[in-house]
């Protein structure tokens, strides 16, 4: 710490930018002996309605910068993201290295993903322009400086559709905060309700941005209880929420929040390529293991017609090999979880699953029977898991978990789509042209790939998980006559 290692440091609220200190405080603790990293300043749901009354006052700065100078100063906000020391809250200075390590202490993300992660932000920030470019199809961005212009040959105009994105943001990975970032890009300002084990990324690519030139009114940040993450909801025009399918369940059909839930990903195998499957052990790895298995893009499932046995028997030998390192290895693979609770509910749900008959922890046997529970000195692991399933209909055919988790079903191309639904993103493994045609047809697909691309692959100039220029700006129609 930047601070006398007898500080702790006090994590305020954003109020507009302005640092607003609560009696209402909580600890947050490091997963790996308790101690106290921080003390967080709690926004009741008065407070966060009270500011929301004043959103207008907030906008008019930033969307008084063009364009040009918003992308500019995002490139800028990723350098000092990566590089600079920049304030927590009462005069406290975090530097990078501290970053890494209080988040990894309070997240369970080893060193190396968290980097990782810090990396996929600062392109986004640094990258905006091609950011921009996928999620306005091509359009200039230009056009948001006046609201009108031309694309093609054709009028546009675009109005704002909201005063600030308001979010609800989780704490099992930073790069979940690449999703919101191009908001203020858009001439959108911010209001965040931090993960309970994760404030850091957001604030600290807040106070990157305001040190890049943008104004502080622009950054909100609540952390808060649920009814202050309600409250922020109500009142904001456009918010994004991410939570479990209890959530997602909850707030479905509101067009004013954008869920991002489990996102049951999945690789499908063709029947074309389906004997070739050991061609494509990588792409099943990639796209099980990479971050950790934390990311909603990973898979959760891998359907093939035929050869399911040898596949997930063959996977789950790879997967094995992944095993608990030292926070600060950097060959670590899988993350700690901060409540160790999580941990014993996902594997006890597992375990449950099992005992129904119709499935089996293939990777059991890969370990030489060690247990999926694992602890690193006062650290809890979940080993990489791959569960083979005899049918869809099984319980643990289609489920998400927050670390390496995949099962293995065998179903007939033809079955495929009818019971997969709805999946963030799916790898196809084929060249049958029919299969393909269904497939881009389909509306349960957010994002697919077609060959050996792994579902944790991300291009972006290609938005998934819905589009956040389209959900904060509204096109209008616009004729204008010869000369005016």
């Amino acid at each position: 710490m930047s601070a006398a290692a007898s500080d702790v440091p006090h994590f305020p609220v954003l109020r507009a930018g302005k640092e607003y200190s609560s009696l209402d405080r909580v600890e947050l603790t490091s997963h790996r002996d308790g101690s106290v990293v921080a003390s967080i300043s709690q926004a009741n749901a008065g407070l966060v309605r009270r500011d929301m009354r004043k959103l207008d006052q907030n906008t008019e700065r930033l969307r008084a910068m063009p364009m040009a100078e918003r992308i500019e100063r995002c490139r800028e906000a990723a350098r000092i993201f990566l590089e600079d020391d920049l304030p927590i809250g009462d005069g406290v200075m975090q530097s990078a290295d501290d970053y890494v390590v209080q988040l990894s202490s309070t997240s369970g993300l080893p060193h190396v993903m968290v980097r990782a992660n810090m990396e996929k932000c600062a392109f986004v920030l640094a990258e905006m322009t091609t950011i921009l470019r996928g999620l306005m199809r091509g359009m200039d961005p230009g056009v948001l400086d006046q609201g009108f212009g031309d694309h093609d040959g054709v009028p546009v105009w675009y109005t704002p559709s909201a005063r600030a994105l308001g979010a609800v943001l989780p704490s099992n990975s930073p790069g979940v905060h690449s999703l919101w970032i191009p908001s203020i890009a858009l001439g959108v300002p911010l209001a965040l309700k931090p993960g309970r084990e994760e404030p850091w990324t957001p604030m600290r690519i807040a106070r990157a941005m305001m040190a890049a030139g943008f104004p502080a009114e622009a950054f909100s940040l609540y952390p808060t209880d649920h009814e202050g993450a309600g409250t922020l909801l109500e009142c904001c025009d456009r918010s994004l929420l991410f939570g479990d399918a209890r959530v997602a369940e909850k707030y479905a059909g509101d067009p004013r929040i954008e869920i991002h839930g489990p996102g049951r990903s999945k690789v499908l195998v063709g029947a074309d390529v389906a004997d070739d499957w050991e061609q494509f052990m990588d792409v099943y790895v990639d796209s099980v293991a990479r971050n950790g298995g934390r990311s909603c893009i990973n898979a959760s499932a891998i359907y093939i017609p035929r050869h399911g046995e040898a596949l997930a028997e063959a996977l789950a030998a790879r997967l094995a090999q992944i095993e608990p390192r030292p926070h600060d290895d950097p060959a670590a693979q899988i993350a700690a979880f901060a409540n160790p609770a999580f941990a014993d509910m996902m594997s006890g749900a597992i375990d449950a699953g099992i005992e129904k008959g119709g499935a089996r922890d293939v990777t059991m046997a890969a370990r030489g029977g060690s247990a999926r529970r694992a602890e690193l000195g006062c650290s809890v692991y979940l080993r990489p898991t791959v569960v083979r399933c005899d049918s869809m209909e099984h319980p643990l055919a289609n489920t998400k978990y927050m670390f390496p988790f995949t099962s293995v079903v065998e179903v007939p191309q033809e079955r495929m789509l009818e019971v997969m639904g709805p999946s963030l993103v799916v790898s196809a493994l084929t060249r049958d042209a029919g299969f393909l045609e269904a497939l881009t047809t389909s509306p349960l697909i957010s994002r697919l790939n077609v060959g050996p691309v792994p579902t944790s692959k991300v291009e972006w100039d290609q938005p998934h998980e819905g589009n956040l220029f389209e959900f904060l700006h509204e096109r209008r129609a616009l004729q204008r006559a010869a000369g005016w």
